[in-house]
């Protein structure tokens, strides 16, 4: 592979850029972790937020194999067409995405917007040729497939825990799952972390092999990279974005901690099966799958059709939108790096 010349101030400024994309994931997709157990009033906002970014960076030391990041770094676009200008496009169409929907209060995934940044950078560089298509596809698998995966877990874990608490009072209920809810959303935020932080992993990665700074044949990136980037996703949850929140947690259907529960516990298997995969899912897609099928497995008009249609159309937007986004940016960096 061709080695870039490339000044150490451009690397260093698409290192900062791609920290602050992951600062962003963290603080654009903290609602997804936080909602249910703030909207069911579990715990205070500050606490959930604290208690997201800590086990965000404990998933450090529980996926240990980077392989959502081995996905991203080299299974979604020809190494080869790798440069400066390509990264700069991925990672400013991923996060002027995540901006606009973030303003608008619109959970849409930053994994996807930045495998649309990717896409589109490389595309206006060299052509639908520098995609490659095995590691895409499982991609696009997965954006249908996780929220489903979400709904199922969702409902049947619901539907599981009806029929065991069947005779016990409302209150006894309530007062189990107020602490077990706790667990749940330890463990989504622990998948959430695992799953996001090396996505960006993965760019920074790409980065260092294409500047020659990194061998493409080694399997692990510098520890460097790895702290950076979970120090990162984890700062930007402790500051999340609020405006999602309601959203997420209130507006698809009425939660109490029971359904909070099954909801969290649902999303986080799949998380956790996904990484183990090396698939880079919407955490996004997977929380909302599995809010609905918590919703639908108590009645169907528990929940609210519409704000998830409105949520769909914003996921089947996401990678177009950001792949448009960073041609131009891709067009621009070449006046600015």
């Amino acid at each position: 592979m061709h080695t870039l010349q490339m000044s150490i101030y451009a690397l260093a400024l698409l290192i900062a850029l791609a920290l602050v994309f992951d600062f962003m994931n963290g603080f654009h997709d903290a609602a997804n972790a936080i909602a249910t157990v703030v909207s069911t009033g579990v715990l205070k906002p500050q606490t959930a937020v604290a208690m997201a970014a800590c086990f965000n960076f404990v998933a450090i030391f529980v996926f240990h194999q980077l392989t959502v990041a081995t996905t991203v770094g080299k299974g979604t676009i020809d190494p080869g067409v790798v440069d400066q200008y390509v990264i700069f496009g991925a990672l400013m169409g991923a996060i002027v995405w995540n901006l606009v929907t973030w303003y608008y209060g619109i959970p849409s995934s930053s994994s996807h917007a930045l495998i649309g940044g990717l896409v589109g950078a490389a595309v206006a560089k060299s052509g639908t040729g520098a995609l490659v298509s095995a590691g895409l596809i499982k991609i696009i698998i997965f954006i249908v497939l996780s929220p489903v995966l979400g709904f199922l877990f969702g409902s049947l874990i619901m539907l599981l825990v009806s029929w065991v608490f069947v005779r016990s009072t409302p209150r006894r209920v309530d007062k189990w799952f107020r602490r077990l809810q706790l667990v749940s959303a330890a463990a989504y935020s622990l998948g959430h972390g695992g799953n996001d932080a090396q996505k960006t992993i993965g760019i920074i990665w790409m980065l260092l092999i294409a500047a020659g700074y990194s061998q493409a044949g080694e399997a692990t990136p510098p520890l460097w990279v790895i702290i950076s980037c979970y120090t990162a996703i984890s700062f930007g949850t402790l500051f999340g974005g609020w405006r999602i929140v309601k959203t997420m947690g209130q507006k698809i259907t009425k939660l109490k901690p029971v359904g909070g529960f099954c909801a969290e516990t649902g999303g986080a298997i799949t998380l956790f099966v996904a990484t183990a995969m090396g698939v880079p899912v919407s955490t996004t897609h997977t929380i909302t799958g599995a809010i609905v099928g918590v919703g639908s497995a108590q009645k169907m008009s528990a929940v609210r059709w519409g704000v998830a249609g409105n949520i769909v159309w914003a996921w089947i937007f996401t990678i177009p939108a950001s792949a448009f986004v960073a041609a131009i940016a891709w067009w621009c960096g070449q006046f600015i790096i």
